[in-house]
């Protein structure tokens, strides 16, 4: 138990040190963010604020993970290594989005293509290596089942597994991106999410199965590191918010924004709460589906939106200062992980 607070401090720590080191390498070297033009005009302001602090959080979350590991003199476990490589991979992903939109001084980074063709291949690799490392109970990191609060029996999915996990990762990828628009937004909502999972991979360790399952106990390999985890992303993110608060003096970017989707959707996948992550990350839902009605709003009826723009964030900034806006939508996000942690728990109680 001791690991999750040291992953915590360390992250903290190597990420609030770490991201003024960035912000001035950044700055020298000229990786400014790039400002869409449709989008509200009080962010122009923002051209050339330095990007890519993703990789403070990445590095930060590797570095505390393993040092807690090396504190504590414990080895590192499966479930735990495979969702750092969904947020790695993701990362590497998104660095070469945010590196071709600094040479280019645009803000399109990667074409779709090539950004699916990184996603695939990350995702496949977490997905093929996840069914396997079985432990003594015969648990893998992850399960061919649909999940909510446990494995659903009669859903299962073996032979779309592969697709079933790229379909999780792309969409929280793309929600954690689309919700990283605003000064701390993302960062901000992210450090809650993670931290219901620290909350999920200590309980789930406390109540395991063990060596034979019995009512109400989780079949979950490894959910003490997992929750090692998700308190070296929480550290990073809130270590990364004192910097990234409004008014923002780095943005995570798509190196930052992909990773943390990477690595939420891993941890759904490994702590079996697959379901239960849309209602803990119910704010980066928001965020995507405004953008899919929108979309759909202009294109089924002939030009007409939904919202002045999309994402919904930016339909508020138009009416409501920027800090109003993030501070209203990280009480969103909060009351998400709450009720999050909520059914969780209340599951565990129905069980028993």
């Amino acid at each position: 138990m001791r690991a999750v607070l040291y992953a915590t401090v360390i992250a903290l720590i190597c990420s609030l040190a770490g991201t003024p080191i960035a912000i001035r390498l950044f700055t020298r070297r000229g990786y400014g963010q790039e400002i869409r033009e449709d989008g509200p005009k009080s962010h122009l302001v923002k051209r050339g604020t330095p990007t890519m602090g993703g990789m403070v959080i990445v590095l930060s979350t590797v570095v505390a993970y393993f040092l807690a590991k090396l504190v504590t003199w414990k080895a590192p476990t499966p479930s735990a290594l495979l969702v750092l490589l969904l947020m790695v991979g993701m990362g590497l992903v998104g660095f070469v989005d945010d590196f071709i939109k600094i040479r280019n001084r645009r803000s399109l980074g990667l074409r779709a293509k090539a950004k699916l063709v990184g996603q695939w291949t990350v995702t496949i690799a977490f997905a093929l290596l996840a069914l396997h490392f079985r432990d003594a109970m015969g648990l893998t990191p992850a399960s061919d089942h649909i999940s909510f609060l446990h494995d659903v029996s009669w859903l299962g999915i073996g032979p779309v597994f592969v697709l079933w996990c790229y379909i999780l990762t792309a969409g929280w990828s793309n929600a954690v991106n689309l919700t990283d628009g605003q000064d701390g937004l993302a960062s901000g909502a992210a450090a809650m999410a993670f931290a219901a999972y620290v909350v999920i991979g200590v309980w789930q360790y406390g109540q395991s199965c063990g060596r034979a399952a019995a009512a109400g106990c989780y079949q979950v390999r490894d959910p003490l590191d997992l929750a090692i985890v998700a308190a070296s992303v929480m550290g990073a993110c809130f270590g990364f918010l004192w910097w990234n608060a409004s008014p923002a003096k780095i943005y995570m970017g798509d190196t930052g924004s992909l990773a943390l989707g990477g690595a939420f959707a891993g941890l759904s996948i490994c702590t079996r709460t697959e379901a239960l992550a849309a209602v803990i990350g119910g704010l980066f839902l928001m965020e995507l589906f405004s953008v899919i009605i929108q979309v759909g709003s202009f294109r089924l009826r002939h030009g007409k939106r939904v919202f002045k723009i999309a994402p919904i964030h930016h339909h508020f900034e138009l009416d409501w200062p920027e800090v109003n806006v993030t501070i209203r939508f990280w009480i969103i996000s909060g009351l998400c992980m709450m009720t999050g942690i909520g059914l969780f728990y209340g599951g565990f109680e129905a069980h028993w």
